[in-house]
């Protein structure tokens, strides 16, 4: 088994960290603490030598999805050149009335902002920007930040198996009998979904599109959908009978691959407020953004909950978002026998945690895989919360029932692995 990296200047430090961690893993070896390129490749020869086959094979893959993850956040988390301004539109009249303005401006109706959309050179300082608008109107009436990018993680995919791989999400969780016949309105923020696939024969399902691109229908929305809603026996959803609202807000370029931004993800939201859905499943990650954090508020004032992906970054990995806003329920994933997936971050932020590992889930073009990853724990949340708050229950009430009735799986209490423990409808 020959393993060779050869990782560029800038992103050598990482890789060397995290080889150490996987020698680590392997068991019983170290790395020198410096040394160069080839030499941490020659160290690495001699783990692989001598440690067993299978604990390599684990402890490899584990550093790899790693490694491919962090590149990601860090070397495509802005989308450059571009800045935001959300507000209130009294506020834009006083921008303007002092000199400031804006040639794209969008009215979110919905959630009572309007966003501007600014291009600015390489030499941009957001600070100083942010700094004199704030002068202006003060920092509590106006928002200002990046264009931030968001991708739905990097998880555990058995894409192409076997015609029904994995878990069905039926399997996974006792569920209560009402359940397929509820008529929940759930919120999706993902990638496009396959409509026609023959999972959602029956289902109904409303898209709107919040990029500009027309992009082929996207495993993971399709997976997404159809473990809230399939209707086929096979891989029945867990409620087949929700109507669904889906924003497609995933964008995709030959040097980013597929991401969502700040601006598709605020759109998205504002158009989910105006369905009158209870809840919003937004299974994707990335960094935090004030704009995105006001938006968010202002869904939760509106009496809809929005549960998001706690990320797949690692136990070490810093906090996700939208994931780790206070207003957000943030979601981990477990396999079948309740043991955290081995990718999920941890922090203080989880919430719960729910069935994701090996979960069975259609794929764009006919068929279905199974894939891991916390994106697909928030489905059995999202469909949870949106039964108990159809009986006309307050969000922060029903948090408290759905937390109170999760099996302790953790260290005693809530714990930064599981939050208040294992989802339970």
């Amino acid at each position: 088994m020959g393993i060779i990296f050869r990782p560029s200047q800038a992103k050598y430090c990482l890789y060397r960290s995290l080889l150490m961690a996987a020698a680590f893993l392997i068991g019983g070896f170290t790395l020198s603490p410096s040394g160069s390129a080839q030499e941490v490749e020659d160290q690495v020869a001699d783990i692989v030598s001598d440690a067993t086959e299978e604990r390599i094979e684990q402890a490899m893959e584990d550093l790899l999805t790693d490694i491919e993850s962090r590149i990601s956040e860090d070397a495509f988390r802005i989308q450059t050149g571009h800045w935001l301004v959300m507000a209130e539109a009294d506020v834009f009249i006083q921008l303007e009335e002092e000199g400031y303005l804006f040639d794209r401006v969008s009215e979110l109706e919905g959630l009572g902002f309007l966003l501007a959309e600014v291009a600015a050179p390489a030499s941009f300082d957001l600070s100083a920007a942010r700094a004199g608008i704030y002068e202006v109107i003060g920092g509590d009436n106006v928002d200002v930040d990046l264009n931030h990018l968001y991708t739905a993680g990097v998880p555990n995919s058995l894409a192409g198996a076997a015609e029904m791989a994995g878990l069905a999400p039926r399997e996974l969780l006792p569920l209560p009998t009402d359940l397929s016949d509820l008529s929940l309105r759930i919120g999706i923020v993902d990638s496009s979904v396959d409509q026609t696939h023959g999972a959602f024969a029956d289902a109904a399902i409303t898209t709107r599109r919040f990029v500009d691109n027309d992009a082929p229908p996207n495993s993971h929305g399709t997976a997404i959908a159809s473990i809230i809603a399939s209707n086929d026996p096979a891989a029945l959803g867990l409620a087949p009978r929700a109507e669904l609202f889906a924003a497609e807000v995933f964008d995709e370029t030959d040097d980013q691959g597929e991401f969502a931004s700040t601006v598709s993800l605020i759109k998205a939201l504002n158009w989910l407020v105006t369905t009158q859905v209870s809840v919003i499943n937004i299974s994707l990650a990335g960094p935090p953004n004030r704009l995105l954090e006001t938006a968010l508020v202002r869904v939760r004032d509106r009496g809809i909950l929005a549960i998001a992906a706690a990320g797949n970054g690692g136990p070490m990995a810093q906090p996700m978002y939208p994931a780790a806003y206070p207003e957000v329920v943030a979601v981990t994933a477990t396999d079948d026998r309740g043991r955290a997936f081995r990718l999920a971050n941890r922090g203080e932020y989880v919430d719960i945690a729910a069935p994701g590992v090996n979960i069975r889930h259609a794929q764009p073009g006919g068929g279905y895989a199974a894939s891991s990853g916390t994106s697909y724990a928030v489905p059995f949340v999202t469909v949870a919360a949106a039964r108990l708050l159809q009986s006309n229950t307050e969000p922060a009430t029903m948090l408290d029932t759905l937390y109170a009735s999760a099996i302790d799986v953790g260290a005693p209490g809530r714990d930064q692995i599981y939050g208040y423990g294992q989802l339970q409808f």
